[in-house]
């Protein structure tokens, strides 16, 4: 049983996948600190210095607090702040993503467009010899069949010679 799992993890498939997995959650810390360190503050500035992670609607009344840290310690909150970056996050992301599949895509019909067709090489020698002597041999069967008529065609009446009287 181990040998059969080792030969399904050494499968390339199985590596790709495991490749695309880290550096997919590497780039995707990348995508996260764009948008929270560079994006949204952008967007902050262009509504009037707002800090949407602090966005929030408190959901008691004991909730008083000015940022989202501390309103969670007093109570349970509505962080849509914090909805609004990671959708942005998700869009950007997902973005990228099909870009490099658009990419990818391009690429590989650019690659069967350059494929020169396969041209099959001359059979074998012996293979050729064999061909050769069936075609020999159907030759004969086939001239015969062509020779003897299947049924003899009708005489016409306006053919016939008149019988001596």
């Amino acid at each position: 049983m181990l040998k059969e799992f080792q030969e399904f993890i050494s499968k390339g498939n199985v590596m790709d996948l495991a490749v695309g997995v880290i550096i997919g959650a590497a780039f995707g810390k990348i995508v996260d600190s764009l948008v929270k360190d560079i994006i949204m503050p952008v967007v902050g500035a262009i509504f009037g210095g707002l800090d949407f992670n602090n966005y929030f609607l408190p959901l008691s009344s004991s909730v008083t607090a000015e940022t989202l840290e501390q309103a969670k310690t007093q109570g349970a909150v509505f962080a849509y702040g914090s909805f609004i970056t990671v959708a942005i996050n998700f869009l950007i992301l997902a973005w990228i993503i099909f870009l490099m599949v658009k990419g990818v895509n391009t690429m590989r019909r650019r690659l069967v467009a350059n494929e020169t067709p396969l041209v099959p090489s001359a059979p074998p020698a012996d293979v050729a010899l064999l061909t050769e002597i069936r075609d020999l041999l159907a030759k004969p069967a086939a001239s015969a069949k062509a020779a003897v008529p299947a049924k003899a065609p009708p005489a016409k009446a306006l053919d016939r010679k008149p019988a001596n009287r």
